[in-house]
Protein backbone atom coordinates (compact mmCIF):
# COMPACT_ATOMS: atom_id res chain seq x y z
CA UNK A 1 0.00 0.00 0.00
CA UNK A 2 2.79 2.19 0.26
CA UNK A 3 3.98 2.35 -3.53
CA UNK A 4 1.19 3.86 -4.50
CA UNK A 5 -2.45 5.62 -3.48
CA UNK A 6 -4.67 3.18 -3.00
CA UNK A 7 -8.33 3.71 -3.54
CA UNK A 8 -10.08 2.00 -1.15
CA UNK A 9 -14.64 1.26 -1.54
CA UNK A 10 -16.40 0.92 1.78
CA UNK A 11 -19.87 -0.52 1.11
CA UNK A 12 -21.28 -0.25 4.49
CA UNK A 13 -24.83 1.12 5.16
CA UNK A 14 -23.66 2.15 8.87
CA UNK A 15 -21.91 5.42 8.81
CA UNK A 16 -20.51 5.10 12.11
CA UNK A 17 -19.00 1.81 10.81
CA UNK A 18 -17.70 3.56 7.86
CA UNK A 19 -16.10 6.09 9.83
CA UNK A 20 -14.42 3.72 12.23
CA UNK A 21 -12.78 1.77 9.24
CA UNK A 22 -11.89 5.05 7.35
CA UNK A 23 -10.37 6.52 10.28
CA UNK A 24 -7.74 3.02 10.68
CA UNK A 25 -7.26 3.19 7.30
CA UNK A 26 -5.97 7.02 7.48
CA UNK A 27 -3.87 6.53 10.43
CA UNK A 28 -2.25 4.02 9.37
CA UNK A 29 0.07 6.16 7.56
CA UNK A 30 -0.33 4.64 4.07
CA UNK A 31 -1.20 6.13 0.78
CA UNK A 32 -4.90 5.96 0.89
CA UNK A 33 -8.45 7.65 -0.32
CA UNK A 34 -11.23 5.92 1.13
CA UNK A 35 -14.65 5.95 -0.62
CA UNK A 36 -17.83 5.79 1.07
CA UNK A 37 -20.81 3.85 -0.54
CA UNK A 38 -24.32 2.94 1.40
CA UNK A 39 -25.29 0.93 -1.06
CA UNK A 40 -24.14 -2.23 -3.84
CA UNK A 41 -25.81 0.23 -6.43
CA UNK A 42 -23.47 2.98 -6.34
CA UNK A 43 -20.21 1.07 -7.56
CA UNK A 44 -20.51 1.33 -10.88
CA UNK A 45 -20.76 4.91 -10.52
CA UNK A 46 -17.76 5.27 -8.59
CA UNK A 47 -16.23 2.70 -11.13
CA UNK A 48 -16.59 4.94 -13.78
CA UNK A 49 -15.17 8.22 -12.14
CA UNK A 50 -12.02 6.78 -10.59
CA UNK A 51 -9.93 3.22 -10.46
CA UNK A 52 -10.77 1.54 -7.07
CA UNK A 53 -7.97 -0.82 -5.81
CA UNK A 54 -10.25 -2.58 -2.75
CA UNK A 55 -13.72 -2.84 -1.83
CA UNK A 56 -14.50 -4.06 1.33
CA UNK A 57 -18.59 -4.37 1.41
CA UNK A 58 -20.69 -5.75 4.57
CA UNK A 59 -21.56 -9.12 3.30
CA UNK A 60 -25.69 -8.49 4.11
CA UNK A 61 -25.38 -6.22 1.23
CA UNK A 62 -24.46 -9.00 -1.22
CA UNK A 63 -26.36 -11.89 0.42
CA UNK A 64 -29.70 -11.12 -1.86
CA UNK A 65 -27.38 -10.33 -4.98
CA UNK A 66 -24.86 -13.00 -5.20
CA UNK A 67 -25.29 -13.10 -9.20
CA UNK A 68 -24.32 -9.55 -9.81
CA UNK A 69 -21.32 -9.46 -7.18
CA UNK A 70 -19.83 -12.38 -8.84
CA UNK A 71 -20.17 -10.17 -12.70
CA UNK A 72 -18.87 -7.36 -10.95
CA UNK A 73 -15.94 -9.81 -9.84
CA UNK A 74 -15.55 -11.41 -12.68
CA UNK A 75 -15.36 -7.92 -15.10
CA UNK A 76 -13.21 -6.36 -11.96
CA UNK A 77 -10.77 -8.76 -11.75
CA UNK A 78 -7.80 -6.15 -10.26
CA UNK A 79 -10.38 -5.09 -7.00
CA UNK A 80 -9.52 -6.85 -4.12
CA UNK A 81 -12.57 -8.08 -2.64
CA UNK A 82 -12.54 -7.96 1.34
CA UNK A 83 -15.84 -8.62 3.33
CA UNK A 84 -16.49 -6.79 6.52
CA UNK A 85 -18.20 -8.57 8.46
CA UNK A 86 -19.75 -8.08 12.36
CA UNK A 87 -22.43 -10.51 12.59
CA UNK A 88 -22.79 -14.69 11.80
CA UNK A 89 -22.29 -15.57 7.59
CA UNK A 90 -22.47 -18.39 5.83
CA UNK A 91 -19.25 -20.10 4.72
CA UNK A 92 -19.94 -20.15 1.22
CA UNK A 93 -20.66 -16.29 0.85
CA UNK A 94 -17.87 -15.39 2.77
CA UNK A 95 -15.52 -17.79 0.16
CA UNK A 96 -16.77 -15.21 -2.44
CA UNK A 97 -14.14 -12.56 -0.62
CA UNK A 98 -10.37 -12.58 -1.55
CA UNK A 99 -10.37 -11.52 2.44
CA UNK A 100 -11.92 -10.99 5.09
CA UNK A 101 -11.91 -8.15 8.38
CA UNK A 102 -13.90 -8.71 11.21
CA UNK A 103 -15.54 -5.72 13.16
CA UNK A 104 -13.15 -7.35 16.84
CA UNK A 105 -9.81 -7.69 14.52
CA UNK A 106 -7.05 -5.50 16.13
CA UNK A 107 -5.71 -2.31 14.25
CA UNK A 108 -3.15 -3.96 13.04
CA UNK A 109 -4.92 -6.91 11.73
CA UNK A 110 -7.37 -5.05 9.64
CA UNK A 111 -3.93 -2.83 8.04
CA UNK A 112 -2.08 -5.90 7.66
CA UNK A 113 -4.88 -7.48 5.99
CA UNK A 114 -5.64 -4.68 3.57
CA UNK A 115 -1.80 -4.58 2.68
CA UNK A 116 -1.48 -8.38 1.94
CA UNK A 117 -4.59 -7.44 -0.21
CA UNK A 118 -3.32 -4.81 -2.25
CA UNK A 119 0.09 -6.88 -2.60
CA UNK A 120 -1.19 -10.01 -3.79
CA UNK A 121 -3.74 -8.44 -6.15
CA UNK A 122 -0.72 -6.63 -7.97
CA UNK A 123 1.15 -10.03 -7.96
CA UNK A 124 -1.92 -11.61 -9.34
CA UNK A 125 -2.06 -9.31 -11.82
CA UNK A 126 1.50 -9.76 -12.81
CA UNK A 127 1.24 -13.43 -13.13
CA UNK A 128 -1.99 -12.90 -15.40
CA UNK A 129 -0.14 -10.39 -17.65
CA UNK A 130 2.61 -13.08 -18.68
CA UNK A 131 1.86 -14.52 -21.52
CA UNK A 132 2.17 -18.66 -21.35
CA UNK A 133 5.37 -18.26 -23.86
CA UNK A 134 6.88 -15.89 -21.46
CA UNK A 135 6.34 -18.09 -18.47
CA UNK A 136 7.55 -21.07 -20.48
CA UNK A 137 10.82 -18.57 -21.22
CA UNK A 138 10.82 -17.60 -17.41
CA UNK A 139 10.87 -21.04 -16.29
CA UNK A 140 13.68 -22.08 -18.20
CA UNK A 141 15.84 -19.19 -17.24
CA UNK A 142 14.87 -20.01 -13.62
CA UNK A 143 16.35 -23.31 -14.49
CA UNK A 144 19.76 -21.71 -15.62
CA UNK A 145 19.63 -22.32 -19.21
CA UNK A 146 20.87 -19.73 -22.03
CA UNK A 147 19.13 -17.59 -24.26
CA UNK A 148 21.13 -20.48 -26.78
CA UNK A 149 19.17 -23.35 -25.05
CA UNK A 150 15.82 -21.85 -24.22
CA UNK A 151 15.71 -21.13 -27.98
CA UNK A 152 16.60 -25.03 -29.11
CA UNK A 153 14.26 -26.37 -25.89
CA UNK A 154 11.63 -24.68 -27.13
CA UNK A 155 12.18 -24.65 -30.56
CA UNK A 156 12.26 -20.55 -31.29
CA UNK A 157 14.63 -18.42 -31.94
CA UNK A 158 17.20 -16.55 -29.95
CA UNK A 159 15.43 -12.91 -30.92
CA UNK A 160 11.94 -14.07 -29.86
CA UNK A 161 14.01 -15.47 -26.34
CA UNK A 162 15.43 -12.29 -25.82
CA UNK A 163 11.62 -10.58 -26.60
CA UNK A 164 10.16 -12.45 -24.42
CA UNK A 165 12.72 -11.88 -21.72
CA UNK A 166 12.26 -8.29 -22.24
CA UNK A 167 8.41 -8.34 -21.66
CA UNK A 168 9.23 -10.10 -18.22
CA UNK A 169 11.11 -7.75 -17.19
CA UNK A 170 9.15 -4.50 -18.39
CA UNK A 171 5.69 -6.30 -16.65
CA UNK A 172 7.49 -7.85 -13.19
CA UNK A 173 10.02 -4.83 -13.11
CA UNK A 174 12.81 -7.28 -12.05
CA UNK A 175 16.00 -7.15 -13.64
CA UNK A 176 18.18 -10.17 -11.79
CA UNK A 177 17.62 -13.96 -12.17
CA UNK A 178 17.77 -14.21 -8.40
CA UNK A 179 15.32 -11.74 -8.36
CA UNK A 180 12.86 -13.86 -10.81
CA UNK A 181 13.56 -17.15 -9.69
CA UNK A 182 12.01 -15.53 -5.96
CA UNK A 183 8.79 -14.16 -8.26
CA UNK A 184 8.81 -17.60 -9.83
CA UNK A 185 8.33 -19.14 -6.79
CA UNK A 186 6.18 -16.37 -4.78
CA UNK A 187 3.78 -16.75 -8.07
CA UNK A 188 3.37 -20.43 -7.93
CA UNK A 189 5.59 -20.83 -11.45
CA UNK A 190 8.31 -23.25 -10.01
CA UNK A 191 8.76 -24.36 -6.72
CA UNK A 192 11.72 -24.55 -4.86
CA UNK A 193 12.76 -28.45 -5.05
CA UNK A 194 12.65 -27.82 -8.99
CA UNK A 195 15.36 -25.52 -8.98
CA UNK A 196 18.62 -26.74 -9.97
CA UNK A 197 21.30 -26.47 -7.49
Amino acid sequence: MDRKRVNIAVIEPSRIVYEGLANIILKAKRNSFVYWLSDFCELEQLLNKTGIDVVIINPCIIQNRLPEFMRYKKHHLKISWISLVYSHHDNQLLNQFNETISILDSIEAIVNKLTNSVIKDDNKVVKEQLSEREIGVLLQLVNGLSNKEIAEKLCISIHTVISHRKNIIEKTGIKSLPGLTIFAISQNITSVNSIPQ
